[in-house]
């Protein structure tokens, strides 16, 4: 599997609002929506969104199933981790701009990463960790 143009392309969730949660990664999270496409036949719409081009960067897909507007989180996923240059400036943003944060920036248990996280609409817990590699 390795190599030159081996990739991790993107992630995916299930949300039960699409539009609550391209506001939420978009106007919260700072990311842009890159593409976003309905499929009619199949009932179902996937909306990409990431921190640049897909070319260059991993990205968050949304797949929107138009007949079900909640799902269970199942117990083998956990979060998705965003690198951010100050947790606590990050926070405070997102606060204003209606987010939740659900850990307060502060060092990790039992470690010294600073790091938070918040809440999407549906649920799914976002980490932001201090980026050391552009410090």
């Amino acid at each position: 599997m390795s190599g030159g143009a081996v990739r991790l392309l993107h992630t995916m969730l299930r949300v039960g609002d699409l539009e609550k949660s391209i506001h939420f990664y978009s106007d919260i999270m700072g990311m842009e929506l890159i593409r976003k496409h309905d499929y009619e036949s199949g009932r179902f719409t996937l909306a990409f969104l990431g921190y640049g081009p897909e070319k260059d960067n991993t990205v968050l897909e949304l797949t929107y199933n138009w007949d079900t507007d909640s799902y269970e989180k199942g117990e083998g996923f956990g979060h998705i981790a965003i690198a951010v240059d100050d947790v606590y400036a990050a926070c405070e943003k997102i606060r204003d701009a209606g987010g939740t944060i659900v850990r307060e920036p502060g060092p990790m248990k039992h470690g010294t990463t600073v790091l938070a996280f918040v809440e999407d609409p549906d649920g799914y817990k976002i980490e932001l960790l201090e980026d050391r590699h552009n410090a």
